[in-house]
């Protein structure tokens, strides 16, 4: 029995590897003579770069960066096992998991980070990348990563303006003569749920902005930087990205790379999917296994276990759901979906008891899940 071990990370407990290593031992405990493919997924949040490392076989290459507020620290670019794809995570240099509550500040973090990883990636000779939007702490519509590449944003005396999103309300044009040509021989994979436009109240500010530290004034403040900000660029290049779908992504980040960066845009599921080559593992598959820290409602607005389900419903191959909890208003939903759905807290296990010991647990659990897909496939 060939079985697809393809789980998201438990977070805060497992990584979507271990989680996978977990799961595969309970496998092997109920069916020994099965055949695991372990391939740890993610929905393109953040995670996705160590799955798709870890799933490919790839490496990492770390070295220091500007954070989100301009201090040093250690970042890192993962590569693929075809050694010929990088990946980058906005939120490995720029994103709110580098910034205390207190120190969030979305009038002044800046994307600079992320495109220096760009940079370093550019020079170590890769022109193939994945780029996951998920997580940033940023609202300055991507013009750090710009500033990183060459692109001078200037104020009306000619100087550079400041990096943070507020600045943006000072730039008066955008001088594109030093971005680095190699962004055109390069391509772009962006891994993006985030349908939200640049400005507006459904913008990047609007809906963005208060997690990121930003109170009722300074989403004002920040919606004019960068009305201003998309102004200038479609001054430049006959291209709005004001209404544009996507476009308010990572803080508007999402924005630049459909300008200036020959991209494609998917959601996240879909490229780690297409990167693992799922469809193709599919195909010779008699069972796939799939589960997250946490299965409830959101769980079907692109989370993986239901991009995974969705997958092998096309392929008609069954899925089953091993959760570290499961919402009760979720249950029967989820059960519509799955083969199975298993949790491993419950009345005699806590939460607190799943954090503790979270690989034993989920192999037992999936121990059982299997013993019990088993039995219903006997009868």
């Amino acid at each position: 029995m060939k079985i697809l071990v393809a789980p998201d990370s438990f977070k805060g407990s497992l990584s979507a590897l271990q989680a996978a290593e977990a799961m595969s031992a309970g496998i092997l405990e109920a069916i020994p003579t099965s055949k695991s493919i372990l391939l740890p997924a993610a929905d393109g949040g953040e995670g996705t770069m160590q799955s798709l490392v870890d799933a490919t076989n790839g490496k990492f290459v770390s070295l220091l960066v500007e954070g989100p507020l301009g201090d040093s620290i250690p970042a890192r670019f993962g590569i693929l096992g075809d050694r010929s794809t990088c990946v980058i995570e906005v939120a490995e240099a720029s994103g709110l998991m580098r910034l205390e509550p207190h120190d969030r500040n979305p009038l002044l973090t800046s994307s600079f980070g992320t495109g220096q990883l760009i940079v370093h990636a550019l020079n170590s000779g890769f022109r193939d990348f994945i780029i996951g939007l998920g997580g940033s702490a940023t609202n300055d519509g991507g013009a750090g990563i710009l500033q990183a590449l060459g692109m001078r944003l200037l104020d009306s005396n000619g100087d550079e303006i400041p990096k943070g999103g507020a600045a943006l309300l000072q730039l008066h044009s955008i001088d594109p003569k030093f971005f680095d040509p190699r962004i055109a021989e390069s391509t772009f994979l962006i891994a993006a749920d985030v349908t939200n436009p640049f400005i507006g109240p459904e913008g990047a500010t609007a809906v963005f902005g208060p997690q990121k530290g930003a109170s009722a004034e300074d989403i004002k403040l920040l919606d004019r930087s960068l009305t201003n900000f998309a102004d200038i660029i479609e001054k430049l290049t006959s291209i709005s990205l004001h209404d544009k779908p996507g476009a308010g992504a990572a803080g508007g980040a999402g924005g630049v790379f459909q300008v200036f960066f020959p991209s494609t845009f998917q959601p996240g599921i879909h490229v780690v999917l297409e990167t693992l080559r799922f469809v193709e593992h599919l195909k010779s598959a008699d069972l796939v296994i799939t589960g997250e820290g946490r299965s409830d409602s959101q769980t079907f607005s692109g989370k993986t276990p239901f991009g995974i389900a969705q997958a092998a419903h096309q392929e008609n191959v069954p899925v089953l759901l091993v959760s570290g909890a499961i919402t009760p208003e979720s249950r029967t939903a989820l059960a519509d979906l799955f083969s199975g759905v298993h949790a491993i807290t419950s009345e005699s296990v806590t939460v607190t008891d799943a954090m503790r010991e979270p690989f034993r647990l989920l192999k037992e659990t999936t121990t059982q899940a299997i013993l019990e897909y088993k039995n219903k496939e006997e009868c």
